[in-house]
Formats: C-alpha cells, sequence, structure tokens
C-alpha cells in the first residue's frame, strides 16, 4: 500500500485507527471500542457516489472508498507470504505421557556445566527425562532430578525425543541463591 503512495498515508490514518478499535481482539474478548464505551462500533456504510450536493465533498468521499477498497484488498492478500513463510520451521509435535525426552536449554548455555573455549560448541540438550504430565495443548512437566531450580514444564518447542542410544549431559546447569545461573559450576 505504501509503495503505490508513500507521501499519501497520512490523511488514511484515521481509517486504520477506526479499523483498529473496531476490530474483535481475543485478549479482551471485545472491540477496543466496545470495552471503552459500552456500545458496538457503527457500521462502515459504503460510500454511494453523489450523494452529497457539495462537489468537493463528493470527490474526497470517492477518494476515501476507492482507498479503503484497496486497504482491504492489501489486507487479504498481505498475510498469505508472510503465513506459509512463518510455517516452513514448524513442526506439529505431540508426545505422550512416560516418553522419554531430551531438553533444550539454549537461552541457559552460556554458562554451561562443562569449562569449554567455544560455548557454542558445547551441548544444546539434556536429558533424558520423563514426561509426567500434559500441561495445556503445547507444554509438557518433566520428571527433572532431584534439586534442580528449573520449572518443571517446558514448551513442546524446547523438547526432543529420544530414540534409541545417545549420550547427553543429564545433569541441568546449576542455579545461585538468586536464582541466577552460576558461571562456574559449584
Amino acid at each position: 500500500m505504501t509503495s503505490e503512495g508513500p507521501e499519501d498515508w497520512f490523511p488514511w490514518l484515521s481509517l486504520v485507527e477506526w479499523w483498529y478499535n473496531s476490530t474483535y481482539h481475543s485478549a479482551i474478548q471485545t472491540t477496543p471500542y466496545e470495552a471503552l464505551y459500552g456500545q458496538p462500533t457503527s457500521q462502515h456504510l459504503p460510500y454511494l457516489a453523489g450523494s452529497p450536493k457539495v462537489n468537493s465533498v463528493d470527490r474526497s468521499l470517492q477518494q476515501r472508498e476507492a482507498t479503503r477498497q484497496l486497504l482491504k484488498y492489501h489486507l487479504k492478500t498481505c498475510p498469505r507470504p508472510y503465513e506459509t513463510l512463518c510455517n516452513n520451521r514448524r513442526s506439529e509435535r505431540s508426545f505422550k505421557v512416560r516418553d522419554w525426552v531430551y531438553l533444550k536449554l539454549q537461552p541457559y548455555r552460556q554458562h554451561s556445566l562443562r569449562r569449554v573455549r567455544n560455548q557454542k560448541l558445547s551441548s544444546k540438550f539434556y536429558g533424558q527425562f520423563l514426561i509426567k504430565a500434559k500441561v495445556g495443548d503445547v507444554a509438557y512437566a518433566l520428571q527433572l532430578p532431584l534439586g534442580s531450580k528449573i520449572h518443571p514444564t517446558f514448551h513442546v518447542s524446547r523438547l526432543k525425543r529420544h530414540v534409541g542410544y545417545q549420550p547427553v549431559t543429564a545433569t541441568l546447569p546449576p542455579i545461585g541463591p538468586e536464582g541466577m545461573l552460576l558461571k562456574e559450576p559449584s
């Protein structure tokens, strides 16, 4: 839309604001307009050419309706490429209770259990851990070792199914008294 008229976006900002405030938001279970004013928004009726008596008003409303149609077209076509791009690397994973999995702790990898010169070559996965329960649609509770100070519930993207035998670090990174990861093992 902005590539067709890069200098013409500002007059249409009010339409974008109206669209945002009159669109249903799942987080608040209503539209922002209805949440603020307590009544539903008025529906936008398409403009009928020639209804105002003043020519400049008629031209302005025709131009606004043409831009609204163009915005509507771009909003319908835009998400498709992004959706496929986003879903390319996504994989559907599901586990059963009592399955064995490896746990990916990449954010905690900077302070690994081992002293190595190159941290990026250290292990990403810890485990094998037993799945105790399924929590929601995409989270699982693991049976972690006693004394581990990490919450036992993890998103499915952090888990990898255990297949066969693969030696991996079985202990989790140490955590200090403040709840932060220790830079060196104690």
